[in-house]
């Protein structure tokens, strides 16, 4: 365990993490599958309009489409990634993704709330694969190289949150909403394919530790690890902001704006050019500049909901844009940031870590989705952008105490 007030440090990787090199061609198969797979828990979001309904849903709880399949995420990011600490991570990975197809099926079948919510929960849980993959590439990367590395594969997980909108939304205006979870069914499938012929296998090293110990020592392991609470802090209220505004935007752009399906997806493309950010930040990450590089990021969300206000209140999609782009590319940085930092730490641990830190992200973005609908329908877009705002301004708080409590040295080693 990491004692409370310990520095970050750098451990070596254990020998289990070598098993094959990390090529370029395998880096795009890691970044590809991460994009695909993770992109399953935001087709729903531009949808709801259209899903809620369908399922005799109130508006006021429309949210639900979308966080419960967050919330599947964050419980499978809990219970299951932290396995790939002790089981081989490449059947680990096909099984769950496996799991993936049935929920996407089940969903594109349903003909009720609780049917369509319940399948909708399975995908999360399973498709909480995608952080397995991404520690995966980071244990086969050399340690000079690792933010890069994982600032590549994140890249394409970002570029498949940010393209799922309007794939949705393009999908569903040409053949209805069921055929998006039929469509991404058939590409899991290929996906699968071409995971159980590309990826090598890891054997996780060292003595195995039965489940429910690992389950046991996770509350203590975050506990004891201050850096960890503090990243996963600043990006679950980045996270809840960023599902704070797309889960409001497409209902916007629908009544203030007059668009429908198609124009609300070629309007979601303009936050997935946010995804060229992803690279950008693991390479600063290399070259020490994680904190600088964070407060940076957590100021410009901020600015992100001060423009989208600006731009509700003006009627003007130029703005909206703007904010958009902004907005995405600050959330993708602080997570590039926040998953290297994480990441340095332990590598025999690198499952656990991950899998709390992305826990409290999702429960903190289901949060921000079901806030999302309630307050658009009760505050209209002022009061969600003044609610965006404020899951920036939080972060900014407690970033504000790095100053005071930690030394320069530490903090630039987190």
């Amino acid at each position: 365990m990491i004692p409370p007030n310990a520095s970050p440090t750098v451990l070596p990787r254990s020998p289990a993490g070598s098993s094959a090199p990390l090529s370029a061609g395998l880096t795009a198969v890691f970044a590809a599958a991460c994009g695909l797979s993770v992109a399953n828990i935001y087709y729903a979001q531009p949808l709801i309009a259209l899903i809620a309904p369908a399922l005799g849903l109130h508006a006021g709880l429309a949210g639900l489409v979308v966080a419960l399949t967050q919330l599947g995420y964050g419980a499978g990011l809990l219970l299951l990634v932290p396995l790939a600490d002790e089981v081989e991570n490449r059947r680990l990975v096909l099984w769950l993704f496996g799991g993936v197809v049935l929920g996407l099926l089940g969903v594109g079948v349903a003909t009720s709330a609780a049917g369509f919510l319940a399948a909708t929960f399975v995908v999360g849980v399973c498709a909480a694969a995608t952080q397995i993959l991404v520690p995966f590439a980071s244990q086969l990367a050399p340690d000079a190289s690792r933010g890069r590395v994982v600032g590549n594969v994140m890249g394409g997980l970002l570029a498949g949150v940010m393209l799922a909108r309007p794939f949705a939304s393009a999908v569903a205006a040409a053949f209805g909403w069921r055929a998006v979870f039929f469509v991404t069914a058939a590409l899991m499938l290929a996906l699968i394919v071409v995971l159980a012929k590309a990826l090598p296998p890891r054997h996780p090293g060292g003595e195995r530790t039965p489940y429910r110990r690992i389950v046991a020592s996770m509350p203590r392991l975050y506990l004891r690890t201050p850096l960890l609470r503090r990243r996963a802090f600043y990006q679950g209220m980045m996270f809840a902001a960023f599902n704070v505004f797309w889960t409001g935007s497409p209902l916007l752009l629908a009544q203030a704006f007059g668009f429908g399906q198609p124009a609300i997806a070629v309007f979601a493309l303009a936050g997935a050019a946010g995804a060229l950010s992803a690279p950008l930040a693991g390479r600063l990450a290399d070259r020490g500049l994680t904190r600088p590089a964070t407060g940076a990021a957590l100021a410009a969300a901020v600015l992100a909901f001060v423009l989208a206000g600006w731009a509700g209140h003006a009627h003007s999609l130029a703005w909206l844009v703007l904010a958009a782009l902004l907005l995405d590319a600050a959330v993708q940085v602080c997570q590039v940031l926040s998953l290297r930092s994480i990441y340095m730490l332990a590598p025999e641990l690198r499952g656990r870590f991950n899998g709390l830190f992305m826990t409290s992200v999702f429960v903190c973005g289901a949060g921000g989705s079901v806030l999302a609908a309630a307050v658009y329908t009760a505050f209209g877009w002022t009061g969600l952008a003044v609610l965006g705002a404020l899951c920036g301004l939080a972060a900014l708080a407690l970033y504000a105490t790095e100053f005071r409590r930690l030394p320069a040295a530490a903090a630039e080693a987190a």
